[in-house]
């Protein structure tokens, strides 16, 4: 996929400024602006009760034929138009960005745009379940320029597409829009029944949601995150992010244990070698099966307060949750001033290995040992991680099975650190910095 954007001078959003709350008059998604209002709307079509969904010929409502990647080719222009309106805080193609050396490859990127523009977390970071508050930003509250489009189940079980649908405000679709502090190129929000106010936190239909989201754009570069409230979201409004990113997160790299299957045919495997520990979720007989057991584990998870992130990668085949401890640990003092002065807060993007760097040293000294160093404090111990394991077993009404290894590649095939002790050994193997891409 060739970045095919026109860098243009870009200004705040319009629709997103602090002090336009007052009044309207903004073009909002509220009932203030939304009677007549019309935005493009993409209907996908619904598995079959039985059978794993895959993509077929797509027809839109001229009864044209679509080609596969209709949606992919779709949002691409759609944000693009939006950056040539000017409608994003920074230009995130300018950012420089470069692979680390080393046995991950992990991704640094310098994005001081991000630090100095992005919106304020705004709740408690110690409580993953939280109200929604309508008096916080949210995002009703943004301009209907910056979202691309409905997405939503057709009627028919058809795909159809509309380039002027009205907005049906008694049924709250769900929309994708433009994040106006963009990480990558391409980096959208998809936000379930929009006008149904949703707190962060994740339940069945709006995981799925998230799931054909990521089948349907069907491009394995275009992966779909979440964060929890206590896991770096920083607004209380039910959102996933994605974004394109053309090459591999070091997370997809790394080999796995199986450590059982569920009656509907879901593999779930305990992440090894990594810094982060957690699990990966693939199979099953039909998505909905595998959406089920994933948004169940996380349902566990919150009803636990235990703050979690979620990657959606392989165009919806794998999928990666990381219960994590950062935030509590910077609350008991237990992180190095070191790590807190980089201001990294690590959430999905960084524990997948795209490490969001605000400063230029930083980005200037970037290691695989400075990336191995930050994330190795966000993971939960082994003994911590076992506990939470049970509590998403017992969720799911599941019984440990015999642990089985992946194949692991020969890449893979060597041991890692896997504490901050360890982190010291891998001082004397790096390279040279490779030079920005």
């Amino acid at each position: 996929m060739m970045l095919r954007i026109k860098r243009v001078p870009t200004v705040v959003s319009n629709y997103q400024k602090e002090d336009s709350d007052e009044g309207c008059g903004r073009n909002c998604l509220r009932s203030c602006c939304l009677p007549g209002a019309k935005l493009p709307l993409y209907a996908f079509k619904k598995e079959s009760s039985n059978v794993v969904v895959e993509k077929n010929s797509l027809a839109i409502d001229e009864k044209k034929v679509l080609q596969p990647d209709f949606l992919d080719s779709l949002l691409i222009g759609e944000w693009e138009d939006r950056m040539q309106r000017g409608l994003f805080r920074y230009d995130v193609t300018a950012c420089e960005t470069k692979v680390i050396p080393g046995k991950y490859g992990f991704v640094a990127q310098l994005n001081e745009g991000r630090h100095l523009k992005k919106r304020p977390t705004e709740f408690r970071v110690d409580k993953v379940l939280q109200p929604f508050d309508e008096s916080k930003f949210n995002f009703t509250k943004v301009g209907q320029e910056e979202v691309l489009f409905q997405f939503e189940a057709s009627e028919d079980n058809e795909v159809h597409f509309s380039p002027n649908a009205p907005i049906d405000a008694d049924n709250s679709p769900s929309v994708v829009a433009i994040n106006v502090s963009p990480i990558e190129y391409g980096h959208v929000l998809l936000i379930p029944r929009i006008l149904e106010c949703l707190p962060q936190r994740i339940d069945r239909q709006s995981f799925m949601l998230a799931l054909y989201m990521a089948v349907e754009v069907g491009n394995p570069f275009f992966r779909l995150g979440y964060n929890s409230l206590g896991a770096f979201a920083t607004i209380n409004h039910l959102h996933f992010q994605a974004y394109y990113l053309e090459t591999p997160f070091p997370i997809e790299k790394v080999s796995s244990k199986k450590i059982t299957t569920t009656n509907g045919g879901v593999e779930i495997s305990n992440i090894l070698n990594y810094p982060v520990r957690g699990f990966v979720f693939e199979g099953g007989k039909t998505m909905e099966e595998l959406s089920n057991v994933v948004s169940d584990a996380c349902i566990c998870l919150q009803e636990n307060n235990i703050p979690h992130n979620v990657l959606i990668a392989d165009c919806g085949k794998r999928i990666f949750l990381f219960p994590q401890c950062y935030a509590e640990k910077q609350a008991l003092g237990e992180v190095s001033s070191e790590l807190l002065d980089t201001q990294v807060n690590p959430a999905v993007w960084e524990i997948s290995g795209h490490m969001v760097l605000k400063r230029k040293l930083d980005y200037e000294e970037a290691s695989e040992e400075n990336a191995w160093r930050l994330l190795a404090e966000v993971s939960l111990s082994e003994e911590r991680l076992e506990e939470v394991k049970e509590f998403i077993f017992e969720a799911i009404c599941l019984e440990v099975k015999d642990e089985v290894v992946s194949p692991i590649t020969p890449d893979e095939s060597g041991s890692s650190p896997k504490s901050r002790e360890d982190v010291d050994a891998l001082k004397a193997l790096q390279p040279a910095m490779v030079q920005p891409v």
